[in-house]
């Protein structure tokens, strides 16, 4: 493969044209536009997993199409799927793994070439588009990655505030402490008072009905004031 000249390298892969069917005439008819994302690969030699690039195919048609992927260096790629159909507007999904990725192939271009066909075994090519791709190099050196990856990851460090941050603390802790127990106790004196109030039906109380309380508001005091009886208890 010489560096730089992809487009002089010829496309083969499952059901690849001759070398007599370079340069044949284009398709008569109406032509399918190509819609694949992302409009190049590329490769990166530090993934973990390998290198390896999503390619999405679009078909906008109302019809089902058959799809095919050629490539310029079929040795250094796996394609998974690289013949099948593409139901009406509807997508597919291409995994495209580069298998050599050593350094003499790094920012070498190659190049894929997606080709649609009618439906059928003898199909004409109604749409065709083609996908550079590339390899980068590790953003480090493999083996001052290797050497990260191996060593002890130190835990998050306990964290100490200063001295003027630890007073503040220190002083705004009683603080608290006092209001919550006066908020407490307020609630308690009312959750008392709600109580002891009467009924609205009961008979012969000498307060105003203003003052007379529902069995619900009795209720509510009750469960706030066991509340604030284990609050209490727990402190």
């Amino acid at each position: 493969m010489r560096r730089g000249a992809p487009q002089d390298q010829e496309l083969v892969g499952p059901g690849a044209p001759g070398p007599g069917s370079r340069g044949a005439p284009p398709p008569l008819g109406p032509v399918v536009p190509v819609l694949v994302f992302p409009p190049d690969l590329v490769f990166r030699a530090d993934q973990r997993s390998g290198p390896r690039q999503l390619l999405t195919l679009y078909n906008p048609t109302g019809a089902a199409l058959r799809f095919r992927v050629l490539c310029t260096a079929p040795a250094k790629y796996t394609v998974f799927d690289a013949e099948g159909y593409v139901k009406p507007q509807s997508c597919i999904d291409i995994v495209i793994r580069h298998v050599a990725p050593i350094p003499s192939h790094y920012d070498v271009q190659d190049r894929f070439r997606i080709e649609l066909f009618e439906e059928g075994a003898d199909g004409r090519v109604v749409g065709r588009k083609d996908v550079p791709s590339v390899l980068k190099a590790p953003a480090y050196p493999l083996k001052l990655q290797a050497q990260q990856d191996s060593a002890p990851h130190p835990g998050p460090p306990a964290w100490t505030p200063p001295p003027s941050a630890r007073h503040f603390q220190e002083n705004a802790q009683p603080q608290l402490a006092t209001s919550s127990f006066l908020l407490f106790l307020l609630a308690g004196v009312v959750s008392v008072a709600f109580l002891l109030l009467p009924l609205q039906d009961e008979l012969g109380s000498q307060l105003p009905q203003v003052l007379h309380v529902s069995l619900g508001q009795k209720l509510v005091a009750a469960y706030v004031l066991g509340l604030l009886t284990m609050v209490f208890l727990r402190t």
